[in-house]
């Protein structure tokens, strides 16, 4: 009975296993050596996130007065310019109080210009006191030097002593109404009378309640989250809808805290929008830089002082600018998802804004074009109320 002969390696089979394993073993050197390089050279001076969106101010359309809705000028998405109306609330009560406000106002320049004469009519009757003192004084030192030589009685010349007293007295009462006569417009023209400043200052007020009855956009935009209907009963600060200018939006990334150790503000951004997709690129730059953590700002802050607390990486919101020219052609709505790419070989820039805020950022003067009408009016009614020239 033969022996089974045992099984001998095959060379060439463990030579082809080992040139396999040198070869993957070279291709993992080289992948990690080109990692490596692509990190020094080029990873390293970029941070990314998706945790991004589009944010931008949105403008809530509040009236200032009460009233009931008669009309809305805008529907949800419609492009509406600054003073354009959008809301029109009844204004036959304001209309009221205007046209007595206005009323009153022309009432109290007639009685101011009455006061005006009251002091001319003083002066002339203390002028008119004034002779008729010096009248009396003279008659009175005539009779006196009568009255030494014993031409006239004792008598007369006390009567006379009473007529300069009573002249005096008359004198002295005429000129304390001359004093209050003139204290009531002293230093003063129509227009600024007390009287009438405080009129104006009705008018002015009524004027502003009626024509803020007709609610207007402060600034240009598109309508958003319209809310309000005819006939609602609207009270002051009630949020009807909203207006977004979309031009002047930006992009709010957060970024970990582990991303920001080279992040400056002013380096440059590139962006991507999940609307669009990777076709359309937007060029941006760090605007600011988080003052703090988005758990921070929370309205229920996070409080670790437990005993089972874990480290979480906290998240930075970082603003950044976007191309106005690129939103012109491609606009973004606000809440859109944006992928972020931060560019950090620009280390010039600082973490926090070195120069103090300068102006308004944002603003409207709809408002007080309102009250420019409503002074261009007060104008009016005090001139046509003045006397007539000529």
């Amino acid at each position: 009975m033969s022996q089974p002969t045992p099984s001998t390696p095959n060379p060439a089979a463990g030579s082809k296993r080992g040139k396999v394993l040198r070869i993957f073993a070279v291709l993992v050197i080289v992948l990690v050596a080109v990692v490596a390089i692509w990190y020094f050279m080029y990873g390293r001076w970029f941070e990314d996130t998706d945790d991004a969106y589009v944010q931008g101010n949105q403008v809530q359309i509040t009236p200032l007065v009460g009233g009931t809705v008669v009309s809305i000028g805008a529907e949800d998405g419609m492009r509406v310019e600054r003073g354009q109306l959008l809301v029109q609330l009844d204004p036959a009560d304001t209309q009221v109080a205007l046209q007595q406000a206005e009323a009153n106002l022309a009432r109290t320049v007639r009685q101011v210009r009455g006061l005006y004469r009251s002091v001319e009519a003083s002066q002339a009757d203390l002028n008119a006191r004034q002779v008729s003192l010096e009248r009396v004084q003279a008659d009175f030192n005539r009779r006196k030097d009568l009255a030494a030589s014993g031409a006239i009685s004792n008598e007369e010349l006390a009567h006379a002593r009473d007529e300069l007293a009573a002249a005096q007295a008359a004198l002295s009462g005429s000129r304390e109404k001359f004093e209050t006569s003139r204290a009531l417009v002293d230093d003063t023209v129509v227009a600024t009378q007390p009287d009438v400043q405080a009129a104006a200052a009705q008018l002015r007020q009524a004027y502003l309640a009626n024509a803020r009855s007709a609610i207007v956009a402060p600034v240009s935009g598109y309508v958003a989250r319209r809310s309000v209907q005819v006939g609602q009963r609207v009270q002051p600060g009630s949020t009807l809808m909203a207006v977004v200018p979309l031009e002047q939006v930006w992009v709010e990334a957060n970024f970990k805290e582990t991303q920001l150790k080279h992040m400056r503000l002013g380096q440059e951004v590139e962006l991507r929008s999940d609307l669009y997709g990777g076709g359309v690129k937007y060029k941006g730059t760090v605007e600011s830089l988080g003052l703090g953590t988005g758990s921070a700002f929370s309205l229920l802050p996070a409080q670790n002082a437990s005993g089972n607390w874990i480290k979480i990486v906290q998240r930075v919101p970082v603003r950044i600018a976007i191309d106005p020219q690129q939103l012109k052609e491609n606009p973004l709505r606000i809440g859109l998802s944006m992928k972020v790419d931060v560019n950090l070989h620009d280390q010039k820039g600082s973490v926090l804004p070195a120069q103090v805020a300068k102006g308004a950022v944002f603003d409207t003067n709809v408002y007080a074009e309102q009250l420019q009408q409503a002074d261009a009016d007060i104008h009016r009614i005090i001139q046509a109320n003045l006397p007539a020239k000529g």
